[in-house]
C-alpha cells in the first residue's frame, strides 16, 4: 500500500536518534560527532503539521568536543528525555564521561535544559558510547548500555537501581523491559534478567541534584560498602534456527522488543550474512523479523520463549526498529536505505519505501497515537510518513480474500463432480 510521506533535508545535521514528546512534537539528535568536522552536535525539537511539514521549535547546541546524541528515550507526561551523549575527549581521558543525560523541555519557547547526568560506561574504552536508551513501560526505570556494559537506573534521578552488568559474550544492541524482566539483546543471545521490586526503584530516588546536576561518573564495582544488588540472570536464549539459511552463515540478533499491550509477545530482528559465493564481490545479506510467544513466572523466576512466526523482510540487514504504541505496526529501517512497516500479528508487509534515505537508516519512531512514523539518517534528512488506520487491516483483507477464493474453488470442484 502507498502511504503519503515527505522527506525533509536539514543540511549539516546527520541524524542518529529521535523520540516523540507529543503526537505532533519530536526531538532529533544529530551532528558531526566527536570528530572535528565543524558540524555542531545538537538536539532539535520539531513540530509536525497535519500535512507532514516540519518546523523547528527550539534547539540545544552541545559543548565543543562532545559527541552527538546517539540514542534517546522520552517520558511524554513530564516532557523530559534521556540521551546518550559522550563527554569531550579531555574529560574522557580523566575518566569523567557524563554519557547519560536527562533534559527537560519547558515554556512557550520550548527551551531544552539539562537536568542531571550520570556516567555509566567503562572509562577504559574511549570509543564506547551509549547505544541503548530504553524506558520501562511505567516510566520509572531506564536501561542504558554501551558495547559491553549496561545499567538499570531510576528515571527520575538517574540513580542506579542495581549493580551494572558487564557482558563478555557478544556486543549489546538493544533492550526491552516488562514489569518483571529486562531482555538484553546481544549479537549472540538474548539475556533475560529479573527486575528488582518496585520498592527498590523507589528507594533509589535521590534528592534534587545540585546546580550542575552531575552525578559521579564511572561503573561501580561490587564491594562490601555497596547496597546495590546484582541483577539475576534467569534465561539465556540462543539464536534460533531459520529455515533456508545455509550453514556457515553469520547470524546475529539486532533487536528485541516486547509488544506494548500483549506482554506474552516478543519481536526480534535477526540479521544474516550468507557465505560469500565464488567470484562474488561481497557476501549477500538478509534480515528476518521473528515473533515469539513468551511465558514467565515471578514465583520461580522462570522464563520461556518459543518462535511462532518468521518473516524475511529484506535482502540486506536491518539497522533500527520500533513497535507502535497501539501494538498494530512494526517499523524498520535497513542498510539498503529502505523503510518498511509490517503487520504486528502476521508480520505481513504493509508499507515499503525503497529509498527513504541516501544512507542506511539510523532511527525510526512512531508517534504516541501511531498515525505518524519518523525516520532519520546520516544523510542529514528526516522523513515523515502518515500511517492510515486502514493500513493494519490490509493484510487481513488479503487473507480473507484468499480464504474466500479457496472455498469457492472447493465448492466449484464439488459441484463439477456431481
Amino acid at each position: 500500500m502507498r502511504a503519503p510521506h515527505t522527506a525533509h533535508p536539514f543540511p549539516a545535521f546527520p541524524v542518529y536518534s529521535c523520540a516523540f514528546l507529543a503526537d505532533d512534537q519530536f526531538v532529533a539528535g544529530g551532528g558531526g560527532g566527536a570528530s572535528r568536522t565543524g558540524i555542531k552536535n545538537k538536539l532539535r525539537l520539531f513540530r509536525v503539521s497535519d500535512d507532514r511539514q516540519l518546523t523547528i521549535l527550539s534547539e540545544l547546541e552541545l559543548e565543543n568536543g562532545e559527541d552527538a546524541p546517539m540514542s534517546m528515550a522520552a517520558h511524554i507526561e513530564s516532557r523530559t528525555l534521556v540521551c546518550g551523549i559522550n563527554s569531550s575527549a579531555a574529560k574522557l581521558e580523566k575518566g569523567e564521561n557524563e554519557n547519560c543525560r536527562k533534559f527537560a523541555v519547558s515554556g512557550d519557547e520550548h527551551k531544552m535544559t539539562q537536568l542531571v547526568t550520570r556516567g555509566t560506561l567503562s572509562s577504559g574504552n574511549a570509543e564506547d558510547y551509549q547505544r541503548v536508551t530504553v524506558l520501562s513501560p511505567d516510566g520509572r526505570s531506564l536501561v542504558v548500555a554501551g558495547e559491553h556494559d549496561f545499567s538499570l537506573l531510576a528515571y527520575e534521578s538517574l540513580s542506579p537501581i542495581s549493580l551494572p552488568v558487564h557482558v563478555t559474550n557478544g556486543e549489546i544492541y538493544d533492550a526491552t523491559l516488562s514489569s518483571s524482566h529486562v531482555i538484553l539483546t546481544t549479537s549472540s543471545s538474548l539475556l533475560v534478567y529479573s527486575l528488582p521490586t518496585l520498592s527498590a526503584v523507589d528507594s533509589e530516588k535521590s534528592p534534587k541534584p545540585k546546580k550542575k546536576g552531575k552525578q559521579k561518573s564511572g561503573i561501580k564495582s561490587s564491594g562490601s560498602g555497596s547496597s546495590l544488588r546484582e541483577l539475576k540472570l534467569v534465561k539465556t536464549i540462543g539464536l534460533p534456527s531459520i529455515p533456508g539459511v545455509p550453514s556457515g552463515s553469520s547470524v546475529t540478533f539486532r533487536v528485541a522488543r516486547l509488544h506494548p499491550l500483549k506482554h506474552n509477545t516478543l519481536y526480534t530482528v535477526v540479521n544474516v550474512t550468507l557465505p560469500r559465493a565464488p567470484k562474488a564481490k561481497a557476501a549477500k545479506k538478509q534480515a528476518y523479523v521473528l515473533r515469539w510467544e513468551i511465558t514467565s513466572s515471578l514465583e520461580d523466576d522462570s522464563f520461556n520463549a518459543r518462535v511462532e512466526t518468521i518473516r524475511k523482510t529484506r535482502d540486506g540487514n536491518l539497522t533500527c526498529f520500533d513497535v507502535s504504541r497501539d501494538g498494530k505496526f512494526l517499523a524498520f529501517g535497513a542498510s539498503d536505505y529502505s523503510l518498511g512497516v509490517l503487520d504486528s500479528t502476521t508480520l505481513a508487509p504493509l508499507l515499503s519505501i525503497l529509498k527513504a534515505h541516501e544512507f542506511p537508516v539510523t532511527t525510526v519512531r512512531f508517534n504516541p497515537t501511531s498515525n505518524l512514523l519518523v525516520s532519520g539518517g546520516v544523510d542529514s534528512s528526516l522523513r515523515v510518513v502518515s500511517i492510515s488506520e486502514k493500513l493494519g487491516g490490509q493484510s487481513w483483507s488479503l487473507i480473507i480474500v484468499f480464504i474466500v477464493l479457496a472455498i469457492l474453488v472447493v465448492i466449484i470442484g464439488i459441484m463439477m463432480r456431481k
